[in-house]
């Protein structure tokens, strides 16, 4: 009987084994499509083209600070995936047998902005989570955070940092203050439902949770 019992749970892990790793390579499939229909470089270089890009020296550091502190704490110590959340998220997904929560790092957010929508299943994850480790291979910690400031939506038809402050605030993202800093910083969570225009009041209170992330994030500094 437990020789039965040690044959069925080995069949029944190799049978896991064998359905991750079909999914693992379906993944890496959309990837490579992906990266094929246009490269990684110049999917950057025609982000980079575009008249309203800021390079990271000018754009407030408090802000640079904010948005790590809320979107990615340890942004600049782990790699391209964050196991810890990403462990969490898998459990939150399987229990509710969808995909409610991405685990993602800034890298990951990046990866999907560059080449997907924001209507997630699980292949388009792992195609972003290979993108995630193409970006961190062949890009800084800065530049990668350049492009997420550049490239997320802040609502209201703000896409990228410099709209945002330009409409939000009337100044350039190197101008923006404290205040500012800390409220634009809480947008990209959720930009429909904090955008400025019809939710200010939202935007706020998503606010002190910033400040909170930023006090948390300085005091590791």
């Amino acid at each position: 009987m437990k020789k039965f019992i040690s044959f069925l749970i080995g069949i029944i892990l190799t049978v896991i084994i064998l359905i991750g790793a079909m999914i693992v390579g379906a993944g890496y499939g959309k990837y490579k499509q992906a990266i094929g229909d246009i490269s990684l470089v110049d999917k950057v270089n025609e982000v980079r083209s575009s008249e309203t890009y800021v390079n990271i020296d000018n754009i407030s550091n408090t802000f640079k600070d904010a948005i790590v502190a809320i979107e990615d704490i340890r942004f600049y110590d782990h790699g391209a995936i964050e196991f810890k959340s990403l462990l969490r998220a898998v459990l939150v997904n399987l229990k509710e047998k969808e995909l409610l929560q991405g685990g993602s790092t800034i890298t990951q957010q990046v990866a999907k902005n560059l080449y997907f929508d924001n209507d997630q299943n699980f292949l388009k994850k792992i195609a972003e989570m290979f993108l995630a480790f193409a970006l961190e291979e062949n890009y800084s910690k800065d530049d990668i955070l350049e492009l997420y400031v550049n490239i997320i939506y802040y609502g209201d038809n703000n896409y990228g940092i410099r709209e945002a402050s330009n409409n939000y605030f009337g100044i350039e993202p190197i101008d923006l203050d404290y205040e500012q800093s800390t409220l634009l910083a809480g947008l990209p969570q959720a930009p429909s439902s904090y955008a400025l225009g019809e939710h200010y009041e939202e935007a706020k209170e998503r606010q002190k949770q910033v400040i909170e992330a930023l006090d948390k994030f300085n005091e590791q500094k």
